[in-house]
């Protein structure tokens, strides 16, 4: 009888750390955010070029966490979360499950060599969540747009050099707009792939993303406005002053593959 009095307050401390663990990895949502900052440090390098961000997806296809990750992905009811949770749940699902449809393919050297003409890539299923089958583009259009947040263009990544680069640590509802402001900033610090102004000749270049999908910027003045939002301070005064009659033009679009191993 003593020792049963003795453990009681063991299993009760005991019981209360396994509540306090389940409380802190739910807060965070479905994925195992830390697991995912960890193969991201683990597997992906900053770099000097226009890429931004490379991939080893050589490495990551032996990675048991890897594998993992993605199980968690496909086992999450997103539909239970908040909406902030539910955002960097899909900003973090599309980028996991584009790496995935990567290494079930890989070596390419494109992402679009998965696909066809009559059977594009982003119309492929590349998983099934809470019992509905989705492709990239399905999250991407029907999903994450529906959303109402233009910020998302520079954090879902479609493995492509000419991509916004790919974030290296996970998108948290926590701190959302401060992870979506920053991958604006780092998209269109890029003039290969960002924004290139030049003044002298009353022009501006973006990213085809910026034609692709105009219509989601129009709610924040249109694509130039936007771009002065992340912008160093001369550049945005000079957009939302004599640039706002600036030529638009586009950048060209760079489908390579963002991959570490054939950079090397």
């Amino acid at each position: 009888m003593p020792r049963i009095r003795l453990l009681l307050p063991l299993m009760g401390a005991l019981a209360c750390l396994i509540s306090l663990t389940a409380l802190s990895a739910s807060a965070e949502g479905p994925i195992d955010l830390e697991r995912y900052d960890g193969l991201l440090a683990a597997h992906t390098r900053s770099v000097s070029d226009v890429v931004g961000t490379r991939v080893d997806y050589r490495a990551l296809s032996k990675s048991p966490d890897w594998k993992a990750l993605s199980k968690q992905v496909r086992e999450a009811r997103p539909s239970k979360l908040d909406e902030k949770d539910r955002l960097a749940y899909w900003i973090n699902a599309y980028n996991i499950l584009t790496i995935d449809l990567i290494l079930e393919h890989y070596p390419v050297a494109s992402i679009r060599d998965i696909g066809s003409f009559l059977f594009p890539v982003w119309n492929q299923d590349v998983a099934t969540i809470e019992g509905r089958t989705v492709s990239l583009g399905e999250i991407e259009h029907e999903i994450l747009r529906k959303m109402g947040e233009p910020r998302i263009h520079a954090a879902i990544v479609c493995a492509s050099t000419s991509c916004p680069p790919l974030a290296r640590t996970a998108f948290r509802a926590s701190h959302l707009d401060a992870d979506l402001d920053a991958a604006m900033r780092r998209w269109l610090a890029s003039p290969d792939k960002g924004v290139a102004i030049d003044r002298a000749a009353n022009r501006v270049r973006v990213s085809e993303i910026f034609d692709w999908f105009e219509e989601d910027f129009e709610a924040g003045g249109g694509v130039l406005a936007t771009v002065a939002r992340y912008v160093p301070e001369q550049d945005a005064a000079w957009l939302l002053g004599p640039g706002r009659r600036a030529a638009i033009g586009y950048l060209d679009y760079d489908w390579t593959l963002n991959d570490l191993t054939s950079a090397r």
